[in-house]
């Protein structure tokens, strides 16, 4: 455990060589940042330290900002950092993760439900985070069509329970719109992967930013209400999904 405390810092001990020496700017990946945090527990542990919260060490977060905080820019070079964090039992509340995530400017949170639905990337939209989603940063039409996007979703997530105990005809006819609509979000963010090519016969598709946010400004006030949330999964813009719905209509 001792070792494996210490190789992230030698790791940024390198990183800080290219970026203070080289005035480079350097990628750092880290694989995986809980395994940092477990050798802290274990070695905490070896040392008789009395543990704190769900048996962690008391020094996590000391430990943790130690680790983070020299993962930063100068005038004359940059370290950017990609990690994967594991969160344990799936509980974004688990000290370790929530630790870790107050130190990053993004979080990418995958969905073991949205992977069971078939949806990929399973990225969950609620869950992730990005300090850069400001208007002043992406622009107020980006900005606005991003919260409406949440909260269209965040709604579909409370009726999940009324839906699952008195079923769909039971809500309002604004929830029911609400329900379709989210349902509709959920598969236009999918995306066929290139990488997947071989695999799944369907190709790759890239979708532009401007084209991205045209395609949930028309699913939000309910311009493609008439089209079935079929044809939004799983395809690359907007007139793919018109395209796919026309063909599901024709029966093709």
């Amino acid at each position: 455990p001792g070792a494996r405390m210490r190789v992230g810092s030698t790791a940024l001990t390198m990183a800080e060589y290219f970026r203070d020496i080289n005035k480079r700017d350097v990628l750092l990946f880290i694989d995986n940042i809980f395994r940092f945090v477990q050798a802290g527990s274990e070695v905490s542990a070896l040392l008789g330290r009395m543990p704190s919260a769900v048996g962690y060490q008391p020094t996590l977060a000391t430990e943790m900002g130690s680790l983070q905080e020299r993962i930063t820019s100068t005038k004359e070079g940059s370290i950017t950092s990609i990690q994967a964090v594991y969160v344990p039992a799936d509980d974004l509340t688990d000290p370790a993760p929530a630790t870790t995530f107050a130190h990053l400017d993004a979080t990418t949170v995958l969905s073991r439900g949205l992977a069971a639905k078939g949806i990929y990337p399973a990225v969950d939209p609620l869950d992730s985070t990005s300090t850069m989603l400001q208007p002043w940063i992406v622009g107020e039409e980006h900005y606005e069509t991003a919260q409406g996007v949440k909260q269209t979703l965040q709604r579909y997530k409370e009726l999940q329970d009324i839906i699952a105990i008195l079923g769909l005809d039971e809500l309002s006819e604004e929830d029911r719109l609400t329900v379709a609509r989210a349902r509709k979000i959920e598969r236009f963010l999918s995306q066929p992967f290139f990488v997947a090519e071989v695999f799944t016969g369907s190709p790759g598709k890239y979708v532009s930013l401007p084209e991205t946010i045209k395609g949930f400004q028309m699913i939000l006030p309910g311009e493609l209400d008439n089209l079935p949330e079929q044809a939004f999964y799983p395809v690359g813009n907007i007139d793919e999904a018109a395209a796919k719905a026309a063909s599901l209509q024709a029966g093709g």
